[in-house]
Protein backbone atom coordinates (compact mmCIF):
# COMPACT_ATOMS: atom_id res chain seq x y z
CA UNK A 1 0.00 0.00 0.00
CA UNK A 2 2.79 2.45 0.87
CA UNK A 3 5.45 0.75 -1.31
CA UNK A 4 6.14 3.85 -3.42
CA UNK A 5 7.38 5.56 -0.23
CA UNK A 6 9.63 2.71 0.93
CA UNK A 7 13.39 3.32 0.78
CA UNK A 8 15.71 0.62 -0.48
CA UNK A 9 17.60 0.88 2.81
CA UNK A 10 16.92 2.55 6.15
CA UNK A 11 19.97 3.38 8.28
CA UNK A 12 20.77 5.22 11.47
CA UNK A 13 23.00 7.86 9.86
CA UNK A 14 24.52 9.07 6.60
CA UNK A 15 27.88 8.61 8.29
CA UNK A 16 27.48 4.85 8.66
CA UNK A 17 26.65 4.09 5.00
CA UNK A 18 29.13 1.57 3.56
CA UNK A 19 29.97 3.62 0.46
CA UNK A 20 32.84 1.32 -0.48
CA UNK A 21 30.37 -1.56 -0.85
CA UNK A 22 28.05 0.59 -2.96
CA UNK A 23 30.98 1.44 -5.24
CA UNK A 24 31.83 -2.27 -5.56
CA UNK A 25 28.20 -2.87 -6.61
CA UNK A 26 28.66 -0.41 -9.49
CA UNK A 27 27.27 2.83 -8.09
CA UNK A 28 29.23 5.91 -9.19
CA UNK A 29 27.23 8.91 -7.99
CA UNK A 30 25.63 9.94 -4.71
CA UNK A 31 22.90 12.56 -4.43
CA UNK A 32 22.42 14.03 -0.95
CA UNK A 33 19.80 16.07 0.80
CA UNK A 34 21.53 18.55 3.17
CA UNK A 35 19.42 19.51 6.18
CA UNK A 36 19.12 16.81 8.83
CA UNK A 37 20.84 14.37 6.46
CA UNK A 38 24.41 15.78 6.51
CA UNK A 39 24.12 18.46 9.24
CA UNK A 40 21.50 19.99 11.53
CA UNK A 41 18.89 22.16 9.83
CA UNK A 42 20.53 25.32 8.37
CA UNK A 43 23.96 24.47 9.83
CA UNK A 44 27.11 25.01 7.74
CA UNK A 45 29.25 22.09 6.63
CA UNK A 46 31.23 20.64 9.51
CA UNK A 47 34.40 18.53 9.63
CA UNK A 48 32.43 15.31 9.52
CA UNK A 49 30.68 16.36 6.29
CA UNK A 50 33.94 17.57 4.70
CA UNK A 51 35.64 14.27 5.59
CA UNK A 52 32.73 12.29 4.11
CA UNK A 53 32.97 14.06 0.77
CA UNK A 54 36.76 13.63 0.72
CA UNK A 55 36.23 9.93 1.38
CA UNK A 56 33.70 9.72 -1.46
CA UNK A 57 36.20 11.34 -3.85
CA UNK A 58 38.91 8.90 -2.71
CA UNK A 59 36.59 5.96 -3.40
CA UNK A 60 35.83 7.33 -6.87
CA UNK A 61 32.32 8.73 -6.41
CA UNK A 62 30.87 11.86 -7.94
CA UNK A 63 28.55 13.64 -5.53
CA UNK A 64 25.84 16.27 -5.71
CA UNK A 65 23.59 18.04 -3.22
CA UNK A 66 19.97 18.33 -4.24
CA UNK A 67 17.91 20.62 -2.09
CA UNK A 68 14.67 22.55 -2.18
CA UNK A 69 16.56 25.41 -0.52
CA UNK A 70 17.59 28.61 -2.28
CA UNK A 71 20.96 28.88 -4.02
CA UNK A 72 22.98 30.72 -1.33
CA UNK A 73 22.43 27.92 1.21
CA UNK A 74 23.12 25.08 -1.22
CA UNK A 75 26.03 26.72 -3.05
CA UNK A 76 27.89 27.65 0.15
CA UNK A 77 27.52 24.11 1.51
CA UNK A 78 28.67 22.58 -1.79
CA UNK A 79 31.73 24.87 -1.86
CA UNK A 80 32.60 23.74 1.68
CA UNK A 81 32.46 20.03 0.83
CA UNK A 82 33.54 20.23 -2.83
CA UNK A 83 30.67 18.76 -4.82
CA UNK A 84 28.04 19.60 -7.43
CA UNK A 85 24.69 21.07 -6.40
CA UNK A 86 21.10 21.60 -7.50
CA UNK A 87 19.06 24.20 -5.62
CA UNK A 88 15.27 24.69 -5.71
CA UNK A 89 15.13 21.06 -6.81
CA UNK A 90 11.36 20.80 -6.34
CA UNK A 91 11.64 17.42 -4.63
CA UNK A 92 9.82 15.05 -4.92
CA UNK A 93 9.55 15.84 -8.64
CA UNK A 94 12.16 13.82 -10.59
CA UNK A 95 13.62 16.81 -12.52
CA UNK A 96 15.96 17.87 -9.68
CA UNK A 97 17.29 14.34 -9.31
CA UNK A 98 17.81 14.18 -13.07
CA UNK A 99 19.71 17.51 -13.04
CA UNK A 100 21.92 16.15 -10.26
CA UNK A 101 22.69 13.02 -12.25
CA UNK A 102 23.48 15.14 -15.31
CA UNK A 103 25.90 17.23 -13.21
CA UNK A 104 27.64 14.05 -12.04
CA UNK A 105 27.52 12.27 -15.40
CA UNK A 106 25.62 9.31 -13.92
CA UNK A 107 22.31 7.55 -14.60
CA UNK A 108 19.52 6.24 -12.41
CA UNK A 109 21.14 2.79 -12.58
CA UNK A 110 24.43 3.88 -10.99
CA UNK A 111 23.25 6.63 -8.63
CA UNK A 112 22.28 6.44 -4.95
CA UNK A 113 20.20 9.01 -3.11
CA UNK A 114 20.55 9.73 0.63
CA UNK A 115 17.97 11.75 2.56
CA UNK A 116 16.02 11.97 5.81
CA UNK A 117 12.44 12.52 4.60
CA UNK A 118 10.10 9.97 3.06
CA UNK A 119 7.63 12.21 1.24
CA UNK A 120 10.19 14.44 -0.46
CA UNK A 121 13.55 12.62 -0.56
CA UNK A 122 12.65 8.93 -0.85
CA UNK A 123 9.48 9.42 -2.88
CA UNK A 124 11.35 11.61 -5.37
CA UNK A 125 14.21 9.12 -5.67
CA UNK A 126 11.67 6.36 -6.31
CA UNK A 127 9.96 8.47 -9.00
CA UNK A 128 13.37 9.08 -10.62
CA UNK A 129 14.21 5.36 -10.46
CA UNK A 130 17.17 5.85 -8.10
CA UNK A 131 18.29 3.55 -5.27
CA UNK A 132 17.32 5.35 -2.06
CA UNK A 133 18.73 5.30 1.44
CA UNK A 134 16.63 6.86 4.19
CA UNK A 135 18.56 8.00 7.26
CA UNK A 136 17.23 9.12 10.62
CA UNK A 137 17.17 12.91 11.07
CA UNK A 138 20.26 14.31 12.76
CA UNK A 139 18.32 16.63 15.07
CA UNK A 140 14.67 16.76 16.23
CA UNK A 141 14.28 20.55 15.88
CA UNK A 142 12.56 21.14 12.54
CA UNK A 143 10.19 23.53 10.77
CA UNK A 144 6.50 23.00 11.58
CA UNK A 145 5.57 21.60 8.15
CA UNK A 146 8.29 18.94 8.53
CA UNK A 147 7.14 18.11 12.07
CA UNK A 148 3.65 17.42 10.68
CA UNK A 149 5.04 15.24 7.87
CA UNK A 150 7.07 13.25 10.42
CA UNK A 151 3.80 12.06 11.99
CA UNK A 152 2.71 10.61 8.64
CA UNK A 153 6.18 9.18 8.08
CA UNK A 154 5.82 7.17 11.30
CA UNK A 155 2.87 5.34 9.73
CA UNK A 156 4.81 4.57 6.54
CA UNK A 157 7.86 3.44 8.55
CA UNK A 158 5.68 1.15 10.65
CA UNK A 159 4.51 -0.68 7.51
CA UNK A 160 7.96 -0.55 5.91
CA UNK A 161 9.61 -2.18 8.93
CA UNK A 162 6.85 -4.77 9.16
CA UNK A 163 7.13 -5.50 5.42
CA UNK A 164 10.92 -5.88 5.66
CA UNK A 165 10.75 -8.71 8.18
Amino acid sequence: MFDIFYPDEYLESTYEIPFEKLYQKGYRGVLFDIDNTLVRHDAPADDRARQLFARLRDIGFESCLISNNKEPRVRSFSEEVGCHYVYKADKPLPAGYERGMKEMGTTALNTVFVGDQIFTDVFGARLAGIYSILVKPIHPKEEIQIVLKRQLEKIVLFFYLRHRH
